[in-house]
């Protein structure tokens, strides 16, 4: 059947520990919440349908190993993990964003997967699966998006339960860009002493005027 694609496109990575490197995205539409901050709401429903094969012959025009699949919400679409399996066999390095609301297990363990809890600020935190805490691999990212205090006390409270789940990878926090000051949210992580990393959006800092395809 296919996969609903939104747009491919080859960028700087903006976010997550593999900031600053080169990516091809492999943006999906199609997304099961509607979080207040959105800055993709082209990709909940635009789209045309690709077949896998398609996809990675369009990756593979870049040139470059490293693609990261994202939406919307990558795991609505059962082909998916088809085309995470297709891109490792072909040696690329793979790595998805995914909303925190889906079962990650359907993925490949080499995908390295960027899991972004939904705190209450973006109005969607009731329809995470806690469950993916335990799901998650040494390689596998969490990453909190944050709009105030309250969505900072949240976050630090879910990190500190994945630690005690054994957790080891990296935790990111990211401040809504004109809700929370950067500045303020490393004055809390720092005060607390908390084992994060503060996050900013680097491609919005690159190319502040771009809508998408950065």
């Amino acid at each position: 059947m296919g996969l609903l694609v939104s747009e491919i496109f080859y960028s700087i990575q903006g976010e997550s520990t593999w900031a600053g490197r080169p990516c091809v995205f492999v943006r999906l539409s199609g997304c099961n919440l509607r979080c207040s901050y959105c800055d993709t709401v082209y990709a909940r429903d635009e789209g045309a349908l690709m077949a896998v094969t398609d996809i990675l012959e369009q990756v593979i025009s870049f040139g470059f190993p490293i693609v990261e699949i994202t939406g919307g919400e990558p795991l609505l679409q059962d082909e998916t993990p088809d085309l995470v399996k297709l891109l490792l066999s072909e040696g690329h390095t793979v790595l998805m964003e995914t909303n925190g609301s889906m079962d990650i297990r359907m993925v490949d363990r080499a995908c390295i997967k960027i899991v972004d809890i939904k705190c209450p600020g973006s109005g969607q935190s009731r329809f995470m699966d806690m469950d993916n805490l335990f799901k998650m691999g040494a390689k596998d990212e969490l990453k909190f998006v944050l709009t105030d205090r309250a969505d900072y006390d949240y976050a630090a409270e879910v990190f500190n339960r994945a630690r005690e789940k054994q957790f080891q990878g990296p935790v990111l926090f990211s401040p809504v860009p004109g809700k929370l000051e950067p500045a303020t949210l490393a004055s809390w992580i720092l005060a607390d002493r908390l084992d994060v990393r503060l996050q900013l959006q680097l491609h919005k800092i690159v190319w502040p005027h771009a809508a998408r395809g950065v």
